[in-house]
């Protein structure tokens, strides 16, 4: 039989699967991004396709309510890449759907986030 947690804990647990979502996101946009570009150029290009997952970094670890609720706004970059990508492009589609499955667990756990609290 499992333990029941009380519902205190449910923030706490919600919250850490949100930015453990948003680690793995950002861990399969490094991974497609790298082999992708030359070495110099792909540490701006890197900066710039991780830029809407640290938008809203500082309010979810402060779990600020109103920063999970527009941060699902920053999860549509990232699904469209993946998505566009899984059906125009064979040669990247593993990573692709690495992304994608990836943003959609972001959306899925920021949405957990803003049910639980």
């Amino acid at each position: 039989m499992t333990p029941v947690l009380p519902q205190a804990d449910a923030p706490r647990r919600a919250q850490r699967q949100a930015l453990l979502a948003a680690a793995l996101l950002g861990a399969c946009v490094v991974a497609a991004a790298l082999p992708a570009f030359a070495w110099p150029a792909s540490l701006a290009r890197l900066a710039i396709l991780l830029l809407p997952l640290l938008l809203p970094l500082r309010g979810l670890l402060r779990g600020r309510r109103r920063t999970f609720a527009w941060a699902t706004l920053c999860v549509t970059p990232y699904f469209i890449y993946g998505l566009t990508e899984v059906i125009a492009n064979p040669a990247v589609r593993s990573a692709a759907g690495a992304t994608l499955f990836a943003s959609l667990a972001w959306f899925v756990a920021l949405v957990n986030y803003l049910r639980v609290t």
